[in-house]
């Protein structure tokens, strides 16, 4: 069939990437489409292992397209160095931001990494915790389905802190959701509170059931992880 590339034959495919590479670079800087954009950063990374040429377009969709998953990527080369780029949490942070405040397939994980940088102080002018700040984007996240973020909000719930008071039955709720999401501590610590009364009515069963769900998970955890054997 004609357009079909013979993937066994070198050449054509040496001349299929070529032209993969000029379409992208035409998409992104002719056309200024966000996703030609990160069509050619995919490109840099996976075939040409080009990572500082890719963190430049990444910089460039992020600041000047506002994509928010070439944003959460950036922010991702900002945190460990990668690609050229000096390692910065602001700069990551800054990033992350406008990742979480626009739509983008990343957008929740975002919103979870704004909260850990905050929950952190790192970030902050006065290098403490910001409880307040913290909590809303773990809550954004955990809204939109991003089970660590319930669970590290449950977990600031139950310890409480100087000026963020503990507050245990909000604290089971978001420990459930995080258990409903797949999180074994979450359903671990909801197990705990229903057992013990905790913020919660004493619910004996209830407390069981989430225990068996914590196993579960557990054994599913470790099914994953295992490698292949044969015969």
């Amino acid at each position: 069939m004609a357009g079909l590339v013979d993937f066994q034959d070198e050449e054509q495919v040496k001349s299929f990437l070529k032209n993969m590479e000029v379409e992208c670079n035409y998409q992104c800087y002719q056309e200024k489409d966000p996703e030609g954009c990160y069509r050619l950063v995919d490109y840099l990374e996976g075939i040409q292992k080009n990572f500082d040429e890719a963190a430049k377009v990444l910089k460039f969709n992020c600041e000047d397209n506002k994509h928010s998953d070439s944003c959460y990527k950036l922010g991702a080369y900002y945190i460990t160095g990668k690609g050229g780029l000096t390692q910065d949490l602001k700069a990551a942070f800054s990033c992350f931001l406008m990742a979480c405040e626009k739509p983008g397939k990343k957008s929740v994980e975002a919103c979870h990494n704004v909260g850990l940088l905050t929950h952190s102080g790192k970030v902050n002018e006065d290098g403490q915790p910001d409880l307040g700040k913290a909590r809303d984007y773990y809550a954004k996240a955990c809204d939109g389905g991003f089970a660590p973020s319930c669970f590290n909000l449950s977990a600031m719930l139950l310890q409480g802190a100087p000026g963020f008071p503990k507050d245990m039955a909000l604290a089971c709720k978001y420990s459930m959701k995080a258990c409903d999401l797949g999180h074994i501590w979450g359903c671990v610590n909801a197990s705990r509170m229903y057992k013990l009364g905790d913020g919660v009515d004493k619910d004996e069963a209830k407390a069981e059931v989430l225990k068996d769900r914590a196993r579960q998970l557990h054994k599913e955890q470790q099914k994953s992880v295992q490698p292949l054997t044969f015969g």
